[in-house]
Formats: C-alpha cells, sequence, structure tokens
C-alpha cells in the first residue's frame, strides 16, 4: 500500500493515521495534500465529534520524506511552493479545524511529525516516544511558519535547542540534565559539527518570530501597512538557501547514509 493518510470515522471520532510504515510514517507530498483534504472534510462533517490522529505501527511521525527531496528542494520556487502551500496548508488545515484534536504519539516524532502534534490539541505520549527536528543535520533551517508553531507549542527555549542543537527530546524529560560543564561541552561540540547556514537561517527566523502565530497568517496585510519590514525580508527570503552547498550536500549524505561534510 503506498503511502497515505488513513481515515476513518467510528462513534464521531475521527481515526486519522500516518501511513508509511517503511520510512516510520515520514510524510510525503502526496500524504501532505491528503491530510489537508483530510481536516478540511472534517470540518465540515458535523458528525466528527474528536479527531485521533496517530501513525501506524510503533511510530508517530519520522519527519518529511527525504527520498523524495533530490526532486524539489534545489530550486527556490518548488521548495517555497512544497511548504507554503503542501505543508503550511495542511498544518493550517488543522489548526482551522474547530474538532478537538489529540495526537497519541509513540515512537519517533521528528520534524513533521513534531509539526502535525503542535497543531492537536491535546497530545499523549507513550515512554518510547522521541521529539525532535535534526533538520540541521540535513543542511537547512525549519520554514518560517511551521517554527512560529513550533516555537509556540514546545517553547521557544526547546525549539532552539531542537534545531540549533539538533537535539532529541525523551517524553519524560523535554529538558536534559546532567553535570553542567560537560553538558556545555557536548552541546556546543553537537552545534559545531552541523551546518552553520542552517543555524544563522534558524536565528534569524527566531528573532522574526517574537510575535503571535497570527501575524504570520496576517503577514501580508501587515508588510504593506508597513509594520514589519524584518518580517517581509525573512519571508522573500525564506528558501534562497534552496541550492546552497550546504543544503546539496545535508541531503546527499543522508541518501547516501554517510556523515555529512559542513
Amino acid at each position: 500500500m503506498p503511502p497515505s493518510i488513513h481515515f476513518e470515522l467510528r462513534d464521531g471520532v475521527a481515526h486519522v493515521t500516518l501511513h508509511y510504515p517503511k520510512r516510520f510514517n515520514a510524510m510525503s507530498r502526496a500524504m501532505w495534500r491528503q491530510l489537508r483534504s483530510c481536516f478540511e472534510s472534517i470540518q465540515r462533517n458535523a458528525d466528527v465529534r474528536c479527531v485521533l490522529i496517530s501513525g501506524t505501527g510503533v511510530h508517530f511521525c519520522a519527519g518529511g520524506d527525504i527520498s523524495e527531496y533530490t526532486s524539489f528542494r534545489f530550486q527556490e520556487d518548488s521548495l517555497r511552493d512544497f511548504h507554503d502551500n503542501e505543508v503550511w496548508g495542511a498544518l493550517n488545515a488543522m489548526l482551522a479545524c474547530d474538532v478537538p484534536m489529540v495526537a497519541q504519539i509513540a515512537g519517533n516524532c521528528m520534524g513533521a511529525g513534531v509539526e502535525i502534534a503542535s497543531c492537536c490539541d491535546i497530545r499523549l505520549s507513550a515512554e518510547s516516544a522521541q521529539f525532535g527536528a535534526p533538520i540541521a543535520k540535513l543542511g537547512f533551517p525549519m520554514a518560517p511558519r511551521e517554527a512560529a508553531l513550533v516555537s509556540q507549542q514546545v517553547g521557544m527555549v526547546t525549539a532552539r535547542q531542537m534545531l540549533l542543537e539538533a537535539a532529541v527530546f525523551s517524553a519524560p524529560e523535554m529538558l536534559q540534565r546532567g553535570d553542567l560543564p560537560t553538558l556545555a561541552q557536548a552541546t556546543v561540540q553537537r552545534i559545531g559539527q552541523l551546518a552553520p547556514q542552517a543555524a544563522r537561517l534558524n536565528k534569524q527566523t527566531f528573532r522574526a518570530l517574537n510575535r503571535p502565530l497570527v501575524l504570520m497568517e496576517h503577514a501580508q496585510t501587515a508588510i504593506e501597512n508597513g509594520a514589519d519590514e524584518r518580517l517581509k525580508n525573512l519571508l522573500d527570503t525564506a528558501y534562497a538557501y534552496a541550492d546552497s552547498a550546504e543544503h546539496r550536500e545535508g541531503i546527499t549524505a543522508f541518501l547516501e547514509k554517510r556523515t555529512p561534510r559542513f
């Protein structure tokens, strides 16, 4: 069965299942489009009382389907279309849904999984759950709207660790603990091994996102009114890294199963 979003309505509960077990339920482009359609349908269905979203098998969602990335990520226009229309189209459909949403999270909840979970009203996690967005290993930052969503839900400090350090957190403990000097040294070493361009772009995004998420949704109006030149610059240049050497190296190294050389 191809990667897909399964939908079933039982006793007023919409069961939405991310189905791509071969890749730990990573989100393909087709799945993002299906997810949008699914939640638009749920919003129109008066019989739905609650939504339960989960992944097939022992994982929630391992992120994006990296095997597709070389076909569109290295061109700015197609990269922008992917994030602004396919990904954000699905996430925004979830955010606009009036039906209460519960995320049932086990195993990997990475990148796209964190974004999907961030749209839910209640998140229930198994002890096996692992949370993160280690895309700096792939040489690219999180898209602005997605970063705004995640940072609002997990907190700015945790979001910074996920993106700048490629940190992964367990369900029982979202903040690492330990001997401070040892922890600090390990932290800077991890950051130093990741993509520097992605780190800088993430920092620029965080600076521009010290505002409610609603401003991201109405950014164009704010820009036209002259409200925030920095936000305009962020959105205009958000995908200019598409053809960069770091971006290509991160994704190529992952597909070739080797450590990236940034």
